[in-house]
Parts: structure tokens; C-alpha cells; sequence
């Protein structure tokens, strides 16, 4: 299942950009937003073309890409007419990107793929098949593992202590998948869901701040449930070079910037905006009145967990604090020291 990139054989005919060959409208698509991908690309789009669901297209949205990704994608758009190819002039951000892919699809179903992931060749078979069996359902995804950068299983998630996938009782009303969703216990791979096109069109989409996947989590649950697959096809890589691994901490504007280049013209306060995005999908999602209320309910749970309320004090303190330490940089003793009494007495 996994082929190396470097020892995969591809025609370099060179294919009009976005050529679609095919007839008619897939079932399937989908989105590949890929920057610099060329170490795992070839494998990822091998796997999606291996899938024994044919009825699909992929489309794949290149960030401007400085290595051989261009090269390697162009290459399976020329052999393959099921596969889309289109190349930004610059990088507009990972945010953009991820919400091109989804411009650009034409299916019932949508789903998004890094460009370091693998699906097994059953994945949208059975996820089809199960959103055919649940009209209700608005997503689905199968059981996932993670695997390092040779496609080994890891033992333990990337995260510690945190699921690959919310946890939702099966039935659950909509606060409950809601509430479910905007904890901060899971690593939201099931934003990899196979989701119906058309209810993703009605959410947020990706936003341009970190965290912004799990607000569209969110956002999906207000429609409906995810049903969760009991096999393992989905596999998630960690390794080295994934974002994530450089933009946590302190680095975290960084990764706002990551997601959206222009967001280093401005001051990032990047968790004051995921829950003012919680606040807004509530009231923007038709519901009836009690359970709206049941929802702002949930977000105010959430807003008197620790965890989130460090978060929130880090986010509105951090531009006071740089000021502080640069003109004063003492104070960042007695800034650290006041925050840790105030957690051990609280």
C-alpha cells in the first residue's frame, strides 16, 4: 500500500490545467490542498485512486509549491482524467486552500485529504454506503489510526491523552454532538469525513485562524450526525514535517500566518475568535429555540473550562505581556508567578 514517491513512475505529458475529461458529475470528490507535499503526495493520491469506489474526481489545489509537487501532480493529471490539477501564483494560505479544493468540487459527497494521509481502498465505499443508509447522517468516516513517515501504525496518537475522533453517543441531540466537538480532547481528523456537499455549503468552511477546523466540526454537527465506520481505512501520518509540530505554544500567530498569509498585518487573538465563530454558527444554524439555547449553554460550559480560560487569558494578554517584558523584563517573573497561584488556588 505504501509506494515511496521517489520510486513512483510518472508521465511527464503536460495536461491544460484543470482539463475535466470526463462525463457528467461525480459522486465523489475529493480536495488536495498540498504546499511543498512531494515526500508523500505520489502515495497519498495513489491511495485515492486505488479506491474501490471509482465514481470520483480529485482535485488538487497547489499553494505555489517550491519542490517537485507541481511536477508530481501534473503527472497524474495527464494519465488519469479522474484527477484535477490547479496551481496558485502565490501562496494564499492554507485556510484559502482548503476552501478552494471545496470551490472547485462538483460532487454529492466532498471529502478532504492532506496530502500526507492514506485511505485504504475500501474507505469511500463504505463511507458512501453508509451515508446511502442514513439520510440523516451528514457525514461519515471510517475508525482511523495514525502511522509515521513510512507508514508505520504508532502505537499511541500524536497528542497525549486526546482521541483521534470526537467522541459522540450514537443519537445524541444536536448540543450534545455540538458540545462533543468544540472540546479540546480530540485531534479533529474527522474534519477527513466523506461530508454531503451540500450541507457543507452551508457552514463556515475553513477559517483563516488555528482551531478553525474544529468550529466547522462543530458547525456540521448542528446539521447532523457523523457516522463513524467500525473498520480502520483511514490513516492519519505524523511525522517530522507536519505543521502542527511547529506551530503550538508560543509559536501559535505563527500558525495563524500559516493559514493565512495576511494575517501577519495583524494582531492575531486567534481563540477570542474561535469562540466568537461558536457563537455565530449557533445563530446562524436553523434550530429550534430550546435547543439554540441548549447550544449557547454548551459554549459557556466550555467557557469555564481551565484549559479553555487559560487559553483565553494567554490569547487577550499576550500583546500587553510582549510590551511588558520588553520595557520591563522582570515582569515576566511576576506574570508567570501570579498565574501559577492563581491555578493552584482556584
Amino acid at each position: 500500500m505504501i509506494v515511496r514517491s521517489g520510486s513512483t513512475s510518472i508521465d511527464l505529458r503536460e495536461p491544460r490545467e484543470g482539463e475535466i475529461v470526463g462525463q457528467g458529475c461525480p459522486r465523489v470528490t475529493v480536495g488536495v490542498p498540498v504546499f511543498n507535499g512531494e515526500l508523500f503526495v505520489a502515495e497519498t493520491l495513489n491511495s485515492l485512486l486505488k479506491q474501490t469506489f471509482s465514481d470520483l474526481e480529485i482535485v488538487i489545489s497547489d499553494n505555489a509549491s517550491t519542490d517537485r509537487t507541481q511536477e508530481i501532480c501534473r503527472a497524474y493529471a495527464a494519465r488519469d482524467w479522474r484527477v484535477r490539477y490547479y496551481r496558485n501564483d502565490v501562496n494564499r494560505g492554507a485556510a484559502w486552500n482548503h476552501n478552494r479544493v471545496f470551490e472547485l468540487a462538483r460532487g454529492e459527497f466532498f471529502k478532504w485529504s492532506a496530502a500526507d494521509d492514506l485511505c485504504a481502498p475500501e474507505f469511500l465505499t463504505l463511507c458512501v454506503a453508509a451515508l446511502d443508509r442514513d439520510p440523516a447522517a451528514v457525514m461519515s468516516i471510517t475508525q482511523s489510526l495514525e502511522i509515521d513517515e513510512v507508514g508505520n501504525a504508532l502505537a499511541s496518537v500524536s497528542v497525549p491523552n486526546q482521541t483521534l475522533l470526537p467522541i459522540v453517543p450514537p443519537g445524541a441531540p444536536a448540543h450534545i454532538r455540538f458540545r462533543q466537538n468544540i472540546r479540546l480532547d480530540h485531534l479533529c481528523l474527522s474534519i477527513f469525513s466523506l461530508i454531503r456537499s451540500d450541507i457543507l455549503r452551508q457552514t463556515v468552511l475553513q477559517g483563516n485562524y488555528p482551531d478553525a477546523d474544529r468550529v466547522v466540526l462543530a458547525h456540521l454537527a448542528l446539521f447532523g450526525h457523523c457516522v463513524v465506520v467500525p473498520k480502520t481505512a483511514f490513516f492519519n501520518r505524523d511525522h517530522p514535517g507536519r505543521f502542527s509540530r511547529f506551530y503550538n505554544g508560543e509559536r501559535l500567530r505563527e500558525r495563524a500566518i500559516w493559514w493565512d498569509p495576511s494575517n501577519v498585518k495583524r494582531k492575531s487573538f486567534p481563540f477570542w475568535r474561535e469562540l466568537s465563530e461558536l457563537l455565530r454558527v449557533v445563530r446562524r444554524t436553523p434550530l429550534e429555540w430550546p435547543e439554540r439555547l441548549r447550544c449557547y449553554w454548551e459554549i459557556v460550559q466550555w467557557l469555564q473550562h481551565k484549559d479553555h480560560m487559560r487559553l483565553l487569558y494567554e490569547d487577550a494578554t499576550h500583546y500587553p505581556r510582549k510590551w511588558l517584558v520588553r520595557h520591563f523584563p522582570k515582569a515576566k517573573v511576576t506574570w508567570n508567578w501570579l498565574w501559577r497561584n492563581k491555578e493552584r488556588y482556584s
